[in-house]
């Protein structure tokens, strides 16, 4: 029996045909997913779900003298989304690593600038970013005014902003 009266029975419902008919392309298969994909366990993956979507799109074939020109084109559409999803995936992984680096880059800059404060700036700053509380609570821990205290994380902040311009860190302190 040839090969297009094997597709044809493929075509028809012939479970063991099609077997017969990838196992005659397998090859050929593996060869182009490799190539693409650089990866022997990828292509293997590929292969499988190439023959599952040969397998469920082949009453769709019309021509079956050209089943191999379209089991490869298969292929090649698999492994090209395969490298479209792959090359996102790094985009994403790249872009997750830069912010996170950058976030940890402001905050250990910020932390240096807060330890070049003197002590009373660091502690106003502390209390009032750090544990979030008020003027008037900062006040009444440190027992001073709150007009006192005011002035104090002004000159603090400042002197913060400064140390962060120095550093060309962040500038919106």
């Amino acid at each position: 029996m040839d090969f297009e009266e094997l597709v044809q029975k493929a075509i028809h419902g012939d479970d063991s045909a099609f077997l017969e008919i990838i196992q005659a392309v397998k090859i050929d298969l593996y060869k182009t997913a490799l190539a693409y994909l650089r990866n022997e366990g990828e292509a293997l993956e590929a292969i499988q779900e190439v023959t599952f979507r040969a397998y469920k799109g082949l009453k769709k074939l019309r021509e079956p003298a050209y089943f191999n020109t379209w089991v490869i084109r298969i292929m090649i559409n698999y492994c090209n989304d395969t490298l479209k999803n792959r090359r996102r995936l790094i985009l994403n992984e790249d872009l997750v690593l830069a912010t996170e680096y950058a976030e940890n880059h402001s905050l250990m800059e910020m932390e240096d600038a807060i330890q070049g404060l003197d002590e009373r700036s660091r502690e106003i700053i502390t209390l009032k970013y750090f544990h979030d509380l008020k003027i008037k609570e900062i006040a009444l821990s440190l027992d001073y005014p709150e007009g006192t205290v005011k002035t104090w994380l002004h000159k603090a902040l400042k002197s913060l902003r400064s140390k962060l311009d120095e550093k060309g860190g962040i500038s919106n302190v």
